[in-house]
């Protein structure tokens, strides 16, 4: 969507500042002995105090209220109560949400407790280059170019990006135009960002996988050659200089 009212704006700033706070709790929340059902049934009842409701389960009867993707898995993970969290796993989970109409998206992978397995190196690189993404963007420039700007990072980390997973749009409905804000340079992609546009950037970093494929149980996404992605994602609106970040709450670059 774009920001045409004020009216808009405020309905986007109250169901980011939703969705980003429940990120924040899940994230502090979740211990190692925890099953993924518990940490999600958990971050359920933050939405719903909050009056929002939950975007996946809404939208496509997604069963559970956030996604809760562990080690291997890259999105869309499946909180069942069989997931048993570890220490040191790398856990993403990622909070969508409607309210009042409007709608909005973030998401974050971390380490749970110690780093046993050192995954913090490729959470950081997540982290960061998302930070550059984002603040490379503003009214004009191409989508294209932010691809070109998270892969080129990636390489030079040493980590590759999914290719096939995208940011997009969001706003008036989970996911609206533009809908292929990858991670890689697309020449041929020459959708610029509008002034007062409404998306959700995000980073699929990996260190062994290029595509994600969906798993046997029709919602989770894992690599095509193994290996671990680190995703963090923020809703921002597009202006002429530093995009406003709607979803700073998550803070996720604390």
């Amino acid at each position: 969507m774009s920001i045409t009212s004020e009216a808009e704006l405020e309905g986007m700033k109250k169901v980011s500042e939703a969705v980003a706070i429940t990120l924040k709790e899940m994230r502090h929340y979740a211990k190692p002995g925890m099953t993924a059902r518990e940490v999600d049934e958990f971050g359920g009842d933050i939405l719903n105090k909050l009056g929002a409701k939950s975007a996946p389960r809404l939208t496509y009867g997604f069963p559970g209220w956030t996604c809760i993707s562990v080690n291997n898995e890259i999105a869309h993970g499946i909180p069942s109560e069989k997931k048993i969290l570890q220490e040191g796993d790398l856990v993403n989970i990622d909070v969508s949400a409607e309210l009042d109409g409007f709608w909005s998206d973030n998401g974050g992978s971390f380490v749970l407790g110690e780093d046993v397995h050192q995954h913090l190196p490729l959470v950081n690189a997540s982290r960061e280059i998302l930070h550059k993404a984002i603040h490379y963007i503003k009214t004009g420039v191409k989508v294209a170019d932010v691809g070109k700007l998270i892969e080129t990072e990636a390489k030079k980390t040493g980590y590759k990006v999914i290719r096939n997973l995208a940011g997009h749009g969001v706003g008036r409905s989970l996911h609206e135009a533009p809908d292929d804000i990858l991670n890689c340079y697309v020449r041929f992609n020459r959708t610029r960002f509008k002034k007062n546009a409404v998306v959700a950037i995000e980073t699929f970093i990996s260190t062994a996988s290029s595509f994600a494929n969906q798993a046997r149980d029709g919602w989770t996404l894992i690599g095509n050659n193994g290996g671990y992605v680190a995703q963090h994602e923020h809703t921002i609106i597009v202006t002429d200089h530093a995009p406003v970040i709607l979803t700073a709450a998550n803070e996720i670059w604390n």
